[in-house]
């Protein structure tokens, strides 16, 4: 009897999931998984079986944090958030380097980059944090420094890997639900005019290889085969997608190796290499379309903690799919932001279909009533 009971109780959840944004989350996916196949040179491996499996795990976890009770991520926010902060501490004394950063631990044999859940966990935090304000008042300034600490902490430790890129989204996406949550813009104005009085300072604590990104984005063309050369053949190959595309494992620069990081941060370069301009609209339709989806269940649902994390993922897939993109083009300098469901990553991955599942389990339960936590 109980187990009937549960089992179409869960049965309800999953029937109220909009299959739409299932579908279109599968879309991505699916097209992520064509183009490591392409960038393969028509193999699977090494990048798309991969992939692949991690999608697979992905999509089950989505669906199992869909239909949690949305009163679980409430308590247990802060938890989450603390694992994270310690993880990111495990890292900094223990972590794996690569390409010149430490960034990694092994988890059961399986490499994890903690910032990427990081992100997730700020989301968690800072909108319990703001759910338990006191309603209909606009927080004032003592009632930011605990989340102006919640937020500084991770950031803090995910800068000095180094990784400006995922800072950056840590920082952003937590502005984005302050904002949601009320904060006052003069705030807002108050830290932009410190950050913009404080840049000759990070000029200054930037690593060597970060600034030489800035000057290549200010002039890509002064080192074409050096620092410029990435920068440069991404522009080659997307303007050499023209309307339609040379067609599915026909790019000159992704096929014949001339586009480094292909599988990763370029892949969306390869994308309108391929299936050009048309192809490129289509995917930043679908990335946007899941935006407005996420912003549209934040309306909906008649909590505000369900509200801020909705928020939060719709900033985090945003930013991300922003920055990546603007970054293959050229309109901003290179960073490292890959582009979610698409580029190669297990870490990257795993975050985005959990931030989905955290999307749809507010769906679920937007009419539920949240008890005190």
């Amino acid at each position: 009897m109980i187990s009937t009971l549960f089992g179409r109780t869960i049965g309800l959840k999953l029937s109220s999931i909009h299959w739409w944004a299932v579908g279109l989350v599968l879309a991505i996916g699916l097209a992520g998984l064509a183009m490591l196949y392409s960038a393969a040179g028509g193999h699977i491996r090494p990048w798309a079986s991969a992939q692949g499996i991690r999608f697979v795990a992905g999509l089950v976890a989505m669906f199992i944090i869909a239909v949690i009770p949305i009163q679980f991520w409430l308590k247990y926010a802060y938890l989450f958030y603390g694992g994270a902060v310690a993880m990111l501490v495990i890292v900094e004394v223990m972590g794996h380097i690569g390409m010149g950063a430490q960034r990694w631990v092994s988890v059961g044999g399986v490499m994890l980059q903690p910032s990427e859940l990081g992100k997730l966990a700020v989301i968690l935090a800072l909108s319990r944090y703001f759910h338990r304000m006191p309603p209909l008042k606009h927080p004032g300034l003592l009632h930011l420094i605990p989340p102006i600490l919640m937020v500084a902490v991770p950031a803090a430790l995910i800068l000095k890997q180094p990784n400006l890129g995922t800072t950056t989204i840590v920082v952003a996406v937590s502005g984005w639900i302050a904002f949601a949550a009320g904060v006052r813009m003069r705030y807002f104005i108050t830290v932009l005019v410190i950050v913009l009085a404080a840049l000759p300072v990070a000029w200054e604590l930037m690593h060597d290889y970060q600034r030489q990104r800035v000057m290549t984005f200010l002039n890509p063309e002064a080192d074409p085969l050096g620092a410029g050369y990435n920068i440069t053949q991404s522009m080659i190959a997307i303007g050499s997608g023209g309307v339609f595309g040379k067609g599915f494992m026909e790019g000159s620069q992704g096929q014949l190796d001339f586009l480094p990081e292909k599988q990763t941060d370029f892949i969306f370069t390869m994308t309108a290499e391929e299936f050009g301009f048309m192809g490129g609209m289509l995917v930043i339709a679908s990335y946007s379309a899941m935006v407005i989806y996420a912003i549209a269940v934040s309306t909906r649902c008649r909590h505000l903690f369900g509200t801020l994390v909705a928020q939060g993922v719709a900033a985090m897939l945003c930013l991300h799919m922003t920055i990546n993109i603007a970054m293959v083009m050229g309109l901003i300098p290179v960073v490292g932001i890959p582009l979610p469901l698409m580029s190669y990553g297990g870490s990257v991955m795993i975050a985005a279909m959990l931030g989905f599942g955290l999307l749809f389990n507010v769906w679920v339960h937007r009419d539920e009533k949240l008890r005190g936590a």
